[in-house]
């Protein structure tokens, strides 16, 4: 397990580094951030400068875990050399590739041969036809059940990301059921953001995210794999309600300083990690942004350094200040741990510093207000 980070190493360097590496890809998602397409975009990084903003990436003091995604990743001709590059810089990659014909074996052992050490696949529902209605191709689903089953024969381990909306809210027992027949490593449950084909997506209710909580927190003590949310910073502040006293004793009481929300001896995140604080985003052009669900472009690779944008633009900087933070966030006593999530945030509000939209939580401070005036 690599050393904690602590909410001040975000400052620095970030934990977790997207790199979209082309558009292309042969679903239609439902819920894609990128509104991805066939075929390759005439501005996507070359080669070279892919390489390029790899040897960027490797400046950080700690260098962050390099995640391949897209499109699909699979449809970039010379993805196998860049991951070889990043590895003999010595970055961790992981892969995203999508559920396509082009998902081999031959493919996946060539990313792994190469340097890959975790894949990430997408299950949107507990059944073919909910999954593949998401994905936009019938076929999907097994395709991904034998994804998982080839990252077991050839020692891949995997993270299985989950997209959360009003279509599938009611298959999440199911589908935990039957990742638990899989060998996977985590599985991580995306609340959906209103940003690119997103937003024709239904958003599950406020309410519906409590009881989303309770259901993934009961999961998290029975499976055997690790659990984690992705924005949904609010289940920190649901599991420290409840009686998560392994996650509170890794938060200072000073407001988020330390290190991870263990499941089973696992580790999940870094506590505090959300958009522009642990995280950051390059898309197939270069462009660079906090998070690959918040547009608020801060600069262009290679024209402007990752390493510099990331540690000195006034966007990033706003975002690592919870005390910067409106409404109800600004005023909650969770926001170090939590922060609510800034991409649906600004893609509700248009403002990414603004309250999160779909939590329930009434902070204490605004309660004592309202008794006072009362």
């Amino acid at each position: 397990m690599m050393e904690a980070y602590e909410a001040r190493d975000f400052a620095k360097h970030p934990l977790m580094f997207y790199y979209e590496v082309t558009r292309a890809c042969d679903l239609v998602c439902r819920h894609c951030r990128a509104s991805a397409q066939s075929c390759a975009r005439p501005d996507e990084l070359s080669p070279e400068e892919s390489c390029a903003l790899l040897r960027d990436v490797a400046r950080f003091e700690r260098r962050p875990t390099v995640v391949l995604t897209g499109g699909d990743p699979l449809k970039r001709k010379d993805l196998y050399d860049l991951i070889r590059y990043a590895r003999s810089l010595d970055l961790e990659v992981a892969l995203t590739p999508s559920a396509t014909p082009l998902a081999t074996e031959s493919a996946l052992q060539q990313a792994k041969d190469a340097g890959v050490r975790r894949l990430g696949i997408s299950l949107d529902g507990a059944d073919a036809s909910t999954h593949d209605s998401f994905r936009g191709w019938k076929g999907s689903f097994r395709r991904t059940v034998d994804m998982l089953a080839i990252a077991e024969r050839i020692g891949l381990s995997v993270q299985v990301n989950t997209s959360l909306t009003a279509r599938n809210f009611t298959q999440l027992d199911a589908m935990a059921e039957l990742l638990s027949r899989s060998h996977i490593s985590m599985w991580s449950v995306f609340f959906l953001v209103p940003v690119g084909r997103g937003m024709s997506e239904t958003r599950i209710a406020p309410v519906e995210y409590e009881q989303a909580f309770a259901r993934l927190w009961h999961h998290s003590q029975v499976q055997p794999y690790a659990i984690k949310t992705t924005e949904a910073h609010h289940y920190r502040r649901w599991v420290l309600q409840h009686g998560g006293d392994s996650i509170a004793r890794g938060i200072s009481k000073a407001g988020g300083r330390a290190s991870t929300v263990p499941t089973q001896g696992r580790r999940i995140s870094a506590v505090g990690v959300r958009d522009g604080n642990g995280i950051m985003f390059v898309g197939h052009n270069g462009e660079i942004y906090p998070a690959g669900f918040l547009p608020v472009k801060c600069g262009r690779f290679p024209e402007d350094s990752v390493v510099e944008t990331y540690q000195s633009h006034p966007d990033f900087q706003a975002l690592r200040d919870p005390d910067r933070f409106g409404g109800k966030c600004g005023a909650c006593e969770y926001r170090r741990v939590c922060g609510g999530s800034r991409s649906r945030a600004f893609g509700v509000s248009g403002d990414m510093l603004g309250e999160e939209p779909d939590c329930v939580y009434q902070p204490m401070s605004l309660r004592n207000e309202a008794l006072r005036c009362g």
